[in-house]
């Protein structure tokens, strides 16, 4: 059986509702991230990218003019009844949904929040997504830390290899929330300046949120011009810390390492990478690390995060979407906020929009407990 592939897609975020909005914006260096000022959130100013509460009100409202759904389950649903109008698929016994977030409906256990405290159970978030559509298989929540957006497209894609399903509609999604915000200020992580990853005056993480969906199917028939063949992936947890990064960089090492062996390709034939990227000090070292180790210095390489900050369990997902559209249009997009490199191992990081030929990329992930996931995508 052939690998399964991407095909129709859709991004709702600071940057626009769907993809090709969003896509232009980063060809055009642009960026989602701003100053937040909410003291409800924290106490100080910090650096985000948030949906546009109103934009987002206006096309909820379009496909659910009387239903009552938490902010989550909003940004899911209309990016998510997007992809599902374009596919035009029959959602039967062999169409299968996969929900992809960390903390999903975190922020009903606010005082102030109208929605039971029940809703933040995934289960329940996965629940009213499946029902709303009238999926009549029952959704899959992939929740392991940052890894959760691109391990979602693995599963999807071994799922369909095992002939369980046909077809698998991915949707993942998290918020900005004081939860979220208060944790990483926990870490002394946050930025106050727009995040830089792997340069040298990084000062640490920006978080964003987003909502982001896709169709992997087996049929090549339902491809699209920006689809891809996931060629091979891997997951591999190094167990080192609650949430410091391996300082071997072993975990993503040997995800690399196998998703090149199952894909059969050497790493000289990866045109660029789309890495994790967080400008944490600990994370990009510890990516740089692996690179080396898997002889892909030389290799172009991107971050997304100094776009949409860190969108947690939906910027696997995200940043795959972006990798296809990248692909379609022979461009290589810029690691945004890039200045000086920053750490031990070289590394080839793009620092304008090139065109040039592009064919197969590799997507990695890192998150806390260890986990590292990578994949690896061809233009079909």
């Amino acid at each position: 059986m052939s690998n399964p592939i991407i095909s129709y897609n859709n991004i709702i975020s600071s940057l626009g509702f769907n993809s090709q909005e969003v896509v232009e914006q980063i060809a055009q260096q642009k960026t989602g991230l701003c100053t937040v000022t909410d003291y409800k959130t924290l106490d100080r100013p910090f650096i985000s990218s948030m949906v546009d509460p109103e934009k987002l009100k206006e096309a909820y409202q379009k496909i659910v003019p009387s239903a009552h759904h938490t902010r989550l389950e909003q940004m899911m649903l209309v990016s998510l009844s997007d992809t599902i109008q374009k596919a035009n698929i029959k959602l039967s016994g062999r169409v299968g949904l996969i929900i992809s977030t960390t903390k999903g409906n975190i922020d009903v256990l606010d005082k102030k929040n109208p929605f039971s405290h029940e809703r933040a159970y995934l289960s329940k978030l996965a629940l009213e997504i499946g029902n709303f559509f009238g999926f009549t298989t029952e959704p899959i929540v992939v929740s392991n830390a940052c890894v959760s957006g691109v391990l979602a497209l693995s599963i999807a894609k071994r799922l369909i290899k095992g002939q369980k399903f046909d077809h698998i509609f991915v949707v993942a999604g998290d918020l900005v929330t004081k939860f979220i915000i208060s944790g990483f200020n926990a870490f002394q992580a946050l930025s106050d300046e727009p995040c830089r990853p792997y340069c040298k005056t990084r000062t640490g993480i920006n978080i964003g949120e987003v909502a982001t969906s896709a169709l992997v199917t087996k049929d090549r028939s339902l491809a699209v011009e920006e689809s891809v063949e996931i060629v091979g992936d891997a997951s591999c947890n190094d167990a080192n810390h609650i949430s410091g990064p391996s300082r071997t960089g072993e975990g993503l090492y040997r995800s690399i390492e196998s998703a090149l062996k199952e894909a059969k390709l050497k790493y000289s034939e990866i045109d660029y990478i789309s890495a994790h990227g967080t400008a944490t000090q600990y994370n990009d070292e510890m990516e740089s690390i692996a690179f080396n180790r898997c002889g892909m210095q030389e290799t172009p390489i991107n971050s997304l995060k100094g776009y949409f900050g860190h969108t947690l369990g939906a910027s696997g997902l995200l940043e795959t979407i972006i990798g296809m559209h990248s692909l379609k249009r022979d461009t290589l997009f810029s690691s945004l906020g890039f200045r000086e490199l920053g750490v031990s191992h070289p590394l080839n990081i793009i620092q304008k929009p090139k065109k040039t030929p592009l064919n197969i990329f590799l997507k990695t992930a890192s998150g806390f407990g260890g986990s590292n996931t990578a994949a690896i995508f061809k233009k079909i």
